[in-house]
């Protein structure tokens, strides 16, 4: 699957975003496994919703965190697709 600007993805069915305490961050779990998140790696899966686009979701981090480093929205719109192109590559997240 390739992801583009206009997609609008969301995760598998099987998967969720939960905190794990024992590390202290956000996790990915899926029946095969678990995959550890940072807090953006978190927001960002929050934001799939099969609405949403990955611009809107590069736009609603922008505004979220004020693009603090700079950032334009094309940059964060980049980083957001290699993230989940990531995740899409081992079947845990759909494009509706």
């Amino acid at each position: 699957m390739a992801l583009t600007s206009t997609s609008r993805p969301s995760l598998w069915r099987f998967a969720r975003v939960e905190f794990d305490p024992v590390r202290n961050r956000p996790v990915l779990l899926y029946p095969e496994g678990a995959v550890l998140l940072n807090e953006t790696g978190a927001e960002i899966l929050k934001l799939l919703d099969s609405r949403r686009t990955l611009a809107d979701i590069a736009a609603a981090l922008k505004a979220r965190y004020h693009a603090e480093d700079g950032a334009s929205v094309e940059e964060i719109l980049k980083d957001v697709t290699e993230f989940l192109d990531g995740l899409a590559a081992r079947e845990l997240i759909r494009d509706d």
